[in-house]
């Protein structure tokens, strides 16, 4: 059946402060609600996606849509007073054929694709379905501002979000006798089915404290800051068949490819079919921080192979020490390595993933989000190439190159070994299971992402 999106983004800045819709306020370089129609564009679930805009201001979101390529909104079309006004014109600017519709804020930028699929599988069994999260807090009921009347049980009660889902046919049927009541007001749109259609049955699925409602100032700095910590859990992984359908007759390029991590990814990549090429300062005397060299490896791929489909760069160095101990050879060998390196490879190897439209992953770690006493060099290069990452996924964008960042937790790579010494067994994740995690993002579609890879998805991967 057909998958619907429509996007409400009828408010107004009134409570952040602003006389343009707060939905137009810029967070993480971009307005709220193209982050938001961009993940539900992103969804292989949706099919459509309908903007009921604030009227006065469907301009902006139409070169919105436009300057972004997102081809899945169809209609552009104004909303009404109240948020249930504006159900009522997507319903009726959807036409009669039954569909899924998911009903979402605008002002929910950090909707994420579990989310979206969660309800989509959900109405294949239920004709309503609501997003919802626990409450970490007590709640009580007040009789007066002053006056507890009750304490309810916090395990009966949820708090809703947005995407609110339905059958078009069973939330046009309740709309429907909902205008025949002159005291009808609902907030949302399943208290219309609960209130209108009370056999149906309303389904909850999972929601999350990152799907935020940016409605107060404080919610702008908020989602700003989540924006810029965000991660993304690793693409499922694939059958055997797809991995090699993926990986068979490609070029892949492994920077740092000896040991560790890289080695791993080379390994595996090469046992699905994959053409690798791994360059490192130990196996071929490539200096990752020369550019030189790296324009020299670009060349010796292109003369063998004649065309690139994956770069990866795990090459990195982990200096540890007060700054202020650092020597000059110290801080420009860890800032040439950790940062310039990917800058470098990422300019040389640009135009040759433009013609295949290939995939470039880099590196961070944990410490990104974080500086940390005594990681200082390091930490910060990786926060900056978190930055990076995003910034190339923008700009690649329309060539179709993606780029993406995986995050491991620690991990038991000789760089580790030698900085840390032997740690208990089973507190660090394996080089292999990083490795897996890291074909399932070159594999993908998925861009400008930063994916943890955490130990609990060890054991699944197998611990080899």
């Amino acid at each position: 059946m057909r998958c619907v999106a429509v996007v409400l983004a009828g408010g107004t800045g009134t409570r952040v402060g602003l006389d343009v819709p707060k939905q137009l306020i810029k967070i993480a370089g971009k307005p709220i609600i193209e982050h938001t129609i961009a993940a539900l564009h992103e969804s292989p679930h949706i099919d459509e996606i309908l903007v009921m805009m604030t009227p006065g201001h469907l301009d902006p979101v139409r070169a919105i849509v436009r300057d972004g390529g997102y081809d899945k909104v169809t209609r552009i079309l104004e909303g009404s007073g109240t948020r249930n006004d504006t159900t009522r014109a997507a319903l009726d600017a959807l036409g009669e054929e039954d569909c899924f519709v998911l009903l979402h804020d605008a002002v929910r930028p950090l909707l994420s694709q579990d989310i979206i699929e969660a309800n989509v599988l959900a109405l294949r069994d239920f004709d309503a379905v609501d997003t919802v999260i626990g409450s970490a807090d007590t709640i009580i009921r007040v009789k007066s501002p002053d006056l507890i009347d009750d304490v309810l049980r916090r395990d009966e009660l949820r708090r809703g979000q947005t995407p609110q889902s339905f059958r078009l046919s069973t939330l046009r049927a309740a709309y429907q006798l909902a205008g025949r009541d002159p005291d009808f007001a609902a907030t949302d749109d399943c208290t219309v089915v609960l209130r209108y259609l009370p056999e149906v049955p309303i389904a909850v699925v999972p929601g999350h404290e990152r799907n935020m409602k940016v409605t107060e100032p404080i919610d702008v700095y908020l989602a700003d800051k989540l924006f810029q910590l965000r991660s993304f859990d690793a693409p499922k992984a694939m059958q055997d068949e797809d991995y090699r359908r993926a990986f068979t007759g490609k070029t892949m390029v492994v920077f740092g490819g000896s040991y560790g991590i890289g080695r791993d990814i080379a390994t595996l990549a090469a046992d699905y079919g994959a053409n690798v090429m791994t360059f490192s300062r130990t196996s071929t005397d490539t200096h990752v921080e020369r550019r030189e060299d790296v324009a020299r490896a670009a060349e010796e791929v292109m003369a063998k192979s004649g065309q690139v489909d994956f770069v990866v760069v795990t090459a990195g160095v982990l200096p540890q020490g007060s700054l202020v101990d650092a020597t000059e050879e110290t801080v420009v060998n860890s800032t040439e390595i950790n940062y310039l390196a990917p800058v470098f490879i990422a300019q040389e190897f640009f135009p040759h993933l433009v013609e295949t439209r290939g995939s470039l992953l880099l590196f961070t770690s944990s410490s990104y989000t974080r500086g940390r006493a005594g990681y200082a060099l390091y930490s910060s290069a990786k926060a900056a190439v978190v930055n990076l990452t995003q910034a190339l996924a923008d700009e690649w964008a329309e060539e179709g190159v993606r780029v993406n960042c995986l995050n491991p937790e620690r991990t038991a790579t000789p760089m580790r070994v030698q900085a840390f010494g032997e740690e208990p067994p089973g507190t660090l994740l394996t080089a292999h299971a990083v490795a897996a995690q890291a074909l399932d993002v070159l594999a993908s579609s998925v861009t400008g992402h930063v994916v943890d890879v955490r130990r609990d998805l060890d054991s699944a991967r197998g611990q080899e």
